[in-house]
């Protein structure tokens, strides 16, 4: 259809240039192809870098000082152009928003566009997109999270957290950093761990470590494969040494521990999701007599 239109156009123009044109073809022309240039006229709003082009078209025309009817093919060549969208269309922004979740001294969460919830220890910081485009990214610039990504094949969550980078579909597990290593913890599903050309495949129960340059497998403690940011944890009769490497990535705190033989003290412990530190130092002062103090994020256990 646009071919036999295109042609019968291209026939009536050149006959009105060699005069050869009856008087309906030259009405019938020049009712076609000024209604085509006025609607393409009150386009320009619309139509972006085309129609743009289409403005410098007429400014030619102009100095050319062509016949009215040379204008109006013109004019009626880029509406057809136009229509087998053979111009350059105007260029349509999808770049998202950055956002920044930063906690202090308690944790906190947030549910991604795209269903994933992000659980951030205190005194961490993680960047995302108000929206996904193509690609699934985000940054842990600091401290430690707990991951439960939604399912999605066709795109892969990743993280990027300092060198390392972490590739997932849909599973859940922690990512925790510091100045010196990253690690990343698996509880469910497979994830792929990459730092500087260096590669490993997780599985449940599995960690990965980045540090000295170097990345390493091994088996995950059974003390960090919850998601201790949203559940009450009941722990029986579990040593010092397990209840602090659960408090040190919950609460992203340093403890320093005057003497070897304490950290086999059994402890039991009931400890809420939304529990402070303070309070859990608290009770176990009160089960154990164990002393803490506290300077900055370091604690020191007595």
């Amino acid at each position: 259809m646009t071919k036999k239109i295109k042609h019968s156009l291209e026939t009536l123009i050149e006959k009105s240039l060699q005069k050869k044109a009856t008087q309906a073809e030259e009405d019938l022309l020049e009712g076609f192809m000024l209604s085509e240039y006025e609607k393409t006229s009150w386009e320009k709003n619309l139509m972006g870098t085309a129609v743009n082009g289409f403005g410098k078209i007429e400014k030619h025309i102009a100095k050319k000082r062509i016949s009215r009817y040379m204008a109006y093919a013109v004019a009626a060549s880029v509406v057809v152009l136009l229509s087998l969208g053979l111009l350059i269309q105007p260029e349509v922004s999808d770049s998202a928003k950055m956002l920044t979740l930063k906690t202090g001294k308690s944790s906190d969460s947030v549910r991604l566009a795209d269903g994933s919830v992000i659980y951030l220890a205190a005194n961490s910081v993680f960047e995302y997109p108000d929206h996904f485009a193509e690609d699934r990214q985000v940054k842990l610039i600091k401290g430690k999270a707990f991951f439960e990504v939604a399912k999605d094949p066709q795109h892969p969550f990743i993280i990027r957290s300092g060198d390392v980078q972490t590739r997932v579909v849909g599973t859940s597990f922690h990512i925790q950093m510091n100045k010196s290593s990253c690690n990343v913890i698996v509880v469910a599903g497979k994830v792929n761990v990459s730092a500087k050309n260096q590669s490993v495949d997780l599985v449940s129960n599995e960690e990965a470590l980045f540090e000295a340059n170097t990345l390493v497998k091994k088996k995950a403690s059974k003390m960090l494969v919850v998601n201790w940011y949203n559940e009450d944890i009941e722990l029986k009769n579990v040593k010092l040494h397990e209840v602090l490497e659960l408090l040190k990535n919950k609460y992203n705190v340093t403890f320093e521990v005057k003497k070897d033989s304490l950290l086999n003290t059994s402890l039991t412990l009931y400890i809420e999701k939304n529990a402070a530190l303070e309070n859990i130092l608290k009770q176990i002062n009160y089960i154990s007599n164990l002393k803490f103090e506290t300077n900055g994020n370091t604690i020191t256990v007595n």
